[in-house]
Formats: C-alpha cells, structure tokens, sequence
C-alpha cells in the first residue's frame, strides 16, 4: 500500500473509507460475522498481510478457533468444487 499512498493519495484514502466503513458499520451483518468473512477471503486470496491483520480482530470480535476452522471448511469446499466443476472436460 505503500505505492498506492505515495503515487495515487486520494485513491488509498477512498480505499481505507470503504474498508473502514465495510468493516465497522453494523448494518445487516455483525462485526463478528464480517471479521470472519475477512480471514475466509484473505486464505482465499493467499494474502498472508490479510491474514495477519484479520486473523487477530476476528478473536477479538469473538470468533473462536471452531467458528474459523469451520468457516475455512466451508470455503475449502467451495473453492475445491469450482475447480473440479469449472470446466466441462
């Protein structure tokens, strides 16, 4: 993010609004819900910085090491399942 702040200011700050606000603002669904979709996604994308600032909020929102675990069963299936149904080979 370094880059992004230092060549494109006005677009690193937009970016840590919406983050901010997505990952603050109780509307539909819970802090503790949203931290736990954020460790999901962050495995998924294999973003280990994403993984070592959501993993911790997570706890601290509530999350336990059952809730996480499962979650990441959840995904691992998906993602499992969209590269064995991706293609019609």
């Amino acid at each position: 993010m370094p880059l992004l702040k230092e060549t494109l200011p006005e677009t690193a700050k937009a970016y840590k609004q919406m983050t901010d606000t997505v990952l603050s603002t109780d509307n539909f669904l819970d802090l503790k819900t949203k931290e736990l979709i954020a460790v999901v996604a962050a495995v998924l994308v294999r973003c280990q910085a994403c993984v070592d600032l959501y993993l911790p909020k997570a706890y601290e929102a509530g999350c336990t090491r059952e809730e996480i675990a499962e979650a990441l069963a959840v995904a691992a299936c998906i993602s499992a399942g969209s590269q064995v149904e991706w293609t019609k080979i």
